[in-house]
C-alpha cells in the first residue's frame, strides 16, 4: 500500500482569520495570504436558516473560524463554508480594478460603455477617480467572469 497523496485541481480555500468591520461586512484573511472584504447581508437575507444572524447582533459577533479553516461558524450550528465564501465578490472595487477589468476585456471606452449600457463619459470618469457604484462593479465583474470562463 502506498502513502502517496493524489491531488486534483486547485486546493480548497482555507480561512485563517475573519474580522467584523461594520454591520455584516467582514474582512477575511485566507491562508494563502490573500484578503477579501465581503458583505454577508445579502447572503443572510437569502436563507431562513440565517435569520438569527441577521436579527441578533450579539450572535453575529460570536463568529469564529472552524479549526481547519473550512468555514465560518456561529453558535446554534450556523456556518458558511470557506469554498462558498471564496466565491463572494469583494465589497471593494476601485478605479484601478475598473481599469484592470477593461484591460483584461480588451475594451475601449466606447466598448465598455456599450457593454455596461452607460455613457462613454461615465466610463472615462470610472477609469479616473469617480466612485464606482455597486451595480457597475457587479456588472464589470460579471463581464470579466464570462470572459475568463470562455477562455
Amino acid at each position: 500500500m502506498s502513502n502517496e497523496l493524489i491531488t486534483v485541481g486547485e486546493p480548497l480555500p482555507r480561512i485563517s482569520h475573519a474580522e467584523i468591520l461594520k454591520d455584516r461586512v467582514l474582512r477575511i484573511r485566507w491562508r494563502s495570504g490573500h484578503e477579501t472584504t465581503v458583505d454577508l447581508a445579502p447572503v443572510l437575507l437569502s436563507r431562513r436558516a440565517f435569520m438569527p444572524l441577521r436579527e441578533d447582533d450579539e450572535l453575529f459577533r460570536q463568529i469564529s473560524v472552524e479549526e481547519h479553516g473550512t468555514a465560518l461558524e456561529w453558535p446554534q450550528g450556523i456556518d458558511l463554508s470557506a469554498l462558498w465564501l471564496s466565491k463572494l465578490p469583494s465589497v471593494s472595487f476601485n478605479n484601478a480594478d475598473f481599469r484592470n477589468a477593461m484591460e483584461e476585456l480588451g475594451m475601449t471606452l466606447e466598448g465598455m460603455a456599450a457593454a455596461l449600457e452607460i455613457s462613454r463619459r461615465q466610463v472615462a470618469d470610472y477609469r479616473k477617480a469617480k466612485p464606482i457604484p455597486k451595480s457597475i462593479a457587479f456588472a464589470t465583474r460579471y463581464l470579466v467572469d464570462i470572459r475568463r470562463s470562455a477562455s
